[in-house]
């Protein structure tokens, strides 16, 4: 099962499907409480624990993957606790960017959320050692992004926003590495790769988590009693305007939780 607050968890099915196209997959996206990046840590926490709880009770998956970085970054200690299967967490990718740079200069894009944990600290202290980690929250591109699946236009403005967010901080001009701390945030690659120049590259941990996901389960048969499918806490018609976007990676059952 992928857990997201929305339908950025998508990037990560979308290489999970490469790595083990025959593994069946139920997508949960919890759009009653989107976005997470502007609420408190113990919001976060109550609220995926609490979830992911009543949902592998109903559901029993093998496993379960927080294709979210700010409730990966604060939750997932939580949730392990609670839930006696595998649990792979979403976490920005620093240490990938870290051996990528050679500016020494990397920025990341989150939420507010993620950006302020010390999960981050800890991950930067670790891998980014002697580099410079530039932060910068982007919420805007959470809706963007949701509206880009739907076929609306992706507002400049927010691209610009974010991209700004990093560029004018110190040492800014120096960037050539991105953090795209969100699982959103891929799916606006195009539009931030734009308006950054050709001399910056993206990295997130779609790839990463795929990989982790088909090594928990390496040797573990695929078989499906059922055809994949989608829940969402929130309206059942705000999921079925994404369809298309489901129905491309091989989601076509829409429900609600």
């Amino acid at each position: 099962m992928l857990f997201d607050s929305g339908v950025g968890g998508l990037t990560v099915l979308a290489e999970l499907r490469k790595l083990l196209p025959d593994a069946p997959v139920i997508y949960a996206a919890d759009l009653a409480g989107l976005p997470y990046g502007t609420k408190s840590e113990a919001e976060i926490a109550a609220r995926v624990a609490g979830l992911l709880g009543r949902m592998s009770e109903r559901y029993e998956p093998r496993l379960v993957c927080i294709a979210c970085n700010t409730a990966s970054t604060i939750a997932l200690g939580m949730v392990r606790d609670v839930l006696e299967i595998p649990i792979v967490g979403t976490v920005p990718a620093i240490k990938p960017a870290a051996a990528m740079t050679h500016t020494g200069v990397i920025g990341l894009l989150g939420t507010e959320a993620t950006i302020r944990q010390a999960y981050v600290d800890n991950l930067e202290a670790e891998f980014a050692n002697g580099k410079t980690l530039l932060r910068h929250a982007a919420p805007g591109l959470v809706a963007a992004a949701e509206a880009k699946l739907r076929g609306a236009p992706v507002p400049p403005a927010t691209i610009d926003a974010a991209v700004a967010g990093l560029r004018e901080q110190p040492k800014g001009s120096e960037i050539d590495t991105v953090v795209l701390a969100c699982t959103h945030f891929p799916l606006l690659e195009d539009e931030l790769a734009e308006a950054f120049g050709p001399e910056v590259r993206f990295v997130d941990g779609a790839q990463g988590i795929a990989r982790r996901i088909a090594n928990l389960t390496e040797g573990q048969e695929f078989s499906r009693e059922q055809p994949d499918f989608a829940v969402t806490t929130g309206p059942l018609e705000t999921l079925v305007e994404l369809g298309n976007a489901f129905s491309a990676l091989g989601i076509d059952g829409l429900k609600q939780f």
